[in-house]
């Protein structure tokens, strides 16, 4: 969790984007990462993963659903947008894990 914590703090200060990153952005990118992890477990498998897992899966969600939506050349605005990006993400990596579970 720790090793979490400093590569993010890592990434958000050597990106472009970390140079307007305020304290109210992340927890609204953290309240983002939960709730499409949260979503995206109700819609697998019935439930949530706690808010620690609902964040992780969440956040892994939208870096999966970015890249997905970047190769398909589709482009999202908004809360609203970052929090189907999220789940479309999170949905993907949850049926993949549930894939290579079976094998």
């Amino acid at each position: 969790m720790i090793y979490l914590y400093r590569v993010s703090l890592y990434l958000v200060r050597k990106t472009k984007i970390g140079e307007n990153m305020t304290i109210i952005n992340l927890i609204i990118f953290l309240a983002v990462g939960a709730l499409a992890g949260w979503l995206a477990g109700i819609l697998i498998k019935g439930r949530g993963f706690g808010i620690l897992g609902n964040i992780v899966v969440g956040i892994v969600g939208a870096l999966l659903g970015g890249f997905v939506f970047g190769l398909l050349g589709i482009t999202t605005g908004g809360l609203i947008g970052a929090i189907v990006m999220a789940t479309i993400g999170a949905i993907i990596l949850l049926y993949s894990i549930t894939l290579i579970k079976r094998v």
